[in-house]
């Protein structure tokens, strides 16, 4: 017959019960934290040791100190594991201050020849000319250092500083122009005003094959096959208009993107709409839409066209983009020709298709306070 331990009782009240049942009962609680409720439940409904090492299946040694944490201290500091710290730390917090400190400033700052800083780099100079607890860090303390704050020093990603002082109140115009857009092309009626998008890419690489490629095959290859080595014969740029109310495309390609070429997209879409409408252009400010030729030209039309420009920095905010994106991901993706005029052909074909199929653009934008697309 097993002999009655001679350790007082464990009273719980209905509320300390209730929460180590919880605990007890947890799948997302630690393992240890279970264990212990477990052990302190049992114990406080008169199970003995071994019972309890039989069921929760914890040392009897784990089981003593568990209830006897609990009768000295309460519950919760039977449940928890107390910190200690067998010795004070070898590294001060005035040296991790030091490191960190390093680490926000630039290697250019202390003679260094790098950008950024790397692990060793920082380890290396903190055993130079760092606190003499740092001697012998190691690039795993500095890391370690980092790590609690936490800082990347050697990781470095971009922004883009808002340069516009007018950025909001442009971009809130080209909201409202799209607004409006989307209102009219709702009801159907060809409106007074018609709006157009209108922005380049340029830099459209002409790239010709060293070796041709080769075809899928069944059982042999699933995917067309290209050799690595290329040639580069130049390049072009696309200067496009979108029409915001339908999707046709009015677009050339020219080698160079001068004033003369943005004039000559313009007559095109002079030509193509009727002489009564005025015509709203999208655009950014780039010098050749608003040059001495470009305005002369403007000029010469007076009351057909009018600018709403984009932000500084803000061509995103352009609709037309997504047309540019869209020959990314379809005709100018892996494009490969033996010359530029077959690109300039190409590329014109690729537009061709897009106006047979035309898809009207819409900015598109969830506004979270009204849970609503804008």
């Amino acid at each position: 017959m097993p002999r009655k331990s001679q350790k007082a009782k464990l009273i719980l009240d209905q509320d300390k019960k209730a929460e180590l049942q919880r605990i007890a009962d947890s799948r997302r609680a630690p393992l240890r934290e279970v264990q212990r409720a477990n052990i302190l439940l049992r114990y406080s409904e008169g199970a003995s040791v071994t019972d309890i090492e039989k069921t929760v299946h914890v040392s009897r040694p784990s089981i003593y100190k568990w209830v006897d944490k609990a009768l000295a201290l309460g519950v919760e500091e039977g449940l928890k594991d107390k910190f200690h710290r067998p010795k004070e730390p070898v590294i001060t917090e005035e040296a991790k201050a030091w490191v960190i400190n390093l680490a926000c400033s630039k290697p250019g700052e202390h003679g260094y020849a790098a950008e950024v800083w790397t692990r060793k780099a920082l380890a290396n100079h903190a055993r130079k000319y760092g606190p003499d607890c740092l001697r012998k860090a190691a690039k795993a303390t500095i890391q370690r250092i980092l790590d609690a704050y936490p800082l990347r020093p050697h990781k470095m990603a971009y922004y883009l500083e808002k340069r516009d002082p007018e950025f909001d109140r442009k971009m809130e115009e080209i909201l409202c122009v799209y607004k409006e857009v989307t209102l009219q092309n709702e009801t159907g009626e060809t409106p007074p005003v018609i709006t157009v998008s209108v922005d380049e890419k340029p830099g459209v690489q002409a790239i010709r094959n060293i070796a041709p490629d080769i075809m899928p095959e069944p059982g042999k290859n699933s995917r067309v096959m290209r050799d690595y080595e290329y040639k580069r014969l130049g390049t072009l740029s696309i200067l496009a208009s979108l029409d915001l109310h339908d999707g046709h495309v009015i677009a050339q390609v020219h080698d160079r993107h001068r004033s003369a070429e943005f004039v000559s997209l313009l007559k095109e879409i002079d030509a193509y709409y009727p002489p009564a409408a005025t015509i709203r252009v999208i655009l950014d400010n780039h010098s050749a839409h608003i040059s001495k030729e470009t305005m002369k030209y403007l000029a010469g039309r007076p009351g057909r066209f009018f600018y709403v420009h984009t932000p500084t920095h803000g061509s995103w905010l352009n609709l037309v983009e997504t047309l540019f994106g869209k020959m990314a991901r379809t005709f100018l993706k892996h494009i490969r020709v033996n010359s530029k005029p077959e690109l300039r052909q190409r590329i014109l074909k690729g537009i061709s298709e897009i106006n047979d199929a035309p898809v009207v653009h819409r900015w598109k934008k969830f506004d979270p306070a009204n849970a609503s697309v804008m």
